[in-house]
């Protein structure tokens, strides 16, 4: 970690204190201003054994995204509909992001692609929900070209049309693995790098299957990003690409709220947009992501690879939340690598810290909506569910 301010540490070798300081000024005037977007969606690459920890199986994971979301939106609540899923250990970090989105104020729009099934709570409609999720990365052909095409173009057009600063989330179970199959894809050499919801990542696993996955694609020399996602992406990917262009078209401000897969929309971004607008592009856009998630610098690394590749200057913010202090397993489990990050927990926290609030206030709120969800019985204690 290289410096620090407001309680917002900068990560990328390429960083300046000057020009972080500067950014982060701006980020807190910002705060106000931002448009919220969750982004939840489904690839059948999440139905792989040992490929993530956003449910304790393949069952559970097909609604992980539709929980979080709902908790996003209304917390611990009586009236839930989806459970939580059980988790080997830490709790879905909705409940950090839901918890500062509170302090801020913030009213996140819920982007549902490739869910199956229409969720009940208010929603912005891009496709047919029927549509269902990406097949698994491993066939190399995740979504056709039409789809990912629609996706783009849905998200770009909302982009170009917004006249406030945008903030992207996300919650996709198997989305570290089609990130990784991605930025693969462009030729980086990731795979010691990319992290997981697991305590210890797949790696052996996710390299197995990406490989089939790309070499059953196999793309031609002149491919571009949308080849890449229709290939061994996501949906999340495709509409994601394009709210971001979109967004920096309209000269608005964006942050992207997460790790590996919020790196594989830059990427991607930047694979597709005229190489001389590259650094102006970047100008405005933030990765923001949790400490857990840079505490071994992989992320850090694979910043700086994307940094190089495309000669820009991105840089990358990570909160100083933590939970040292919590007598409440399911948030020290943070502390030794449980979960890390997700659903925009870092982002949200950021901005949390930067209108003044406290790491024990977040904290204290954290511990207080577990015991709610535990006494509604809204996290499941079902191995199976």
């Amino acid at each position: 970690m290289q410096t620090s301010y407001l309680g917002i540490n900068l990560f990328g070798s390429k960083g300046n204190q000057k020009l972080f300081s500067e950014r982060v000024d701006f980020l807190k005037k910002e705060i106000n201003n931002f448009i919220f977007y969750l982004v939840i969606a489904g690839t059948e690459t999440s139905q792989i054994q040992g490929i993530s920890a956003a449910g304790i199986n393949s069952k559970a994971r097909r609604r992980t995204a539709l929980a979080d979301a709902e908790f996003l939106l209304f917390g611990a609540s009586k009236d839930h509909k989806y459970k939580l899923p059980f988790l080997n250990a830490g709790v879905t970090p909705a409940l950090i992001s839901y918890v500062c989105r509170k302090l801020i104020c913030a009213s996140p729009i819920v982007v549902p692609i490739g869910i199956k099934e229409k969720p009940y709570f208010s929603h912005l409609i891009v496709e047919n929900y029927l549509v269902g999720p990406a097949k698994c990365l491993t066939t190399g052909k995740s979504m056709n070209k039409e789809r990912v095409l629609s996706l783009y173009k849905k998200g770009l057009e909302i982009g170009k049309s917004t006249k406030q600063p945008i903030f992207i989330s996300e919650s996709v179970p198997g989305g570290t693995t089609t990130a990784q199959a991605v930025m693969e894809a462009f030729g980086l050499n990731v795979n010691n790098l990319i992290g997981s919801s697991l305590i210890n990542a797949p790696r052996n696993l996710k390299t197995k299957v990406i490989k089939a996955g790309l070499l059953k694609a196999n793309l031609k020399n002149n491919f571009d990003s949308l080849d890449v996602i229709s290939s061994v992406g996501d949906p999340f990917q495709a509409f994601s690409m394009g709210l971001l262009i979109g967004a920096r078209l309209a000269k608005q401000s964006v942050v992207l709220s997460g790790g590996s897969q919020m790196l594989a929309v830059i990427l991607l971004a930047l694979e597709f947009i005229d190489s001389k607008q590259k650094q102006e592009f970047v100008d405005f856009v933030f990765i923001a992501t949790t400490g857990w998630l840079v505490k071994d610098n992989s992320l850090c690394d694979l910043l700086d690879l994307i940094n190089e590749k495309h000669n820009v200057n991105l840089l990358g913010f990570a909160s100083s939340l933590n939970f040292k202090s919590s007598t409440f397993k399911e948030l020290t489990d943070y502390e030794i690598g449980y979960v890390k990050e997700g659903v925009g927990a870092g982002g949200m926290s950021i901005l949390a810290f930067l209108k003044g609030f406290s790491n024990e206030e977040i904290v204290s709120r954290c511990q207080i909506n577990i015991e709610r969800m535990k006494d509604l019985g809204q996290i499941s204690l079902n191995k199976d569910c």
